[in-house]
């Protein structure tokens, strides 16, 4: 349990900013979207950090959270570095 709730804790957040992120790069109008999606990463934190407890033990938890963190990290990086997504100044 207690694995479980570290990863929850620990890579919960950088996992939801992330997915919101990904969400507010592909968006052309990010200057209105952005507090909107603020909103969102709230839900996200909260179902991404559920999502944790559904796991079989803390292992599989930071397995799993971990991954997802840096593909999902890899993939904004992807999409600013080949000119896809740019973030508004």
């Amino acid at each position: 349990m207690l694995g479980k709730a570290s990863a929850a804790t620990f890579l919960g957040m950088p996992l939801a900013a992330g997915m919101v992120g990904i969400l507010v790069l592909l968006l052309r109008d990010q200057r209105t979207w952005t507090l909107p999606l603020l909103l969102v990463f709230f839900l996200a934190w909260v179902g991404v950090m559920a999502l944790a407890f559904q796991c079989r033990n803390g292992w599989r938890a930071w397995l799993w959270m971990g991954s997802a963190t840096a593909g999902v990290y890899g993939l904004m990086h992807v999409l600013k570095a080949s000119g896809l997504a740019r973030v508004a100044a």
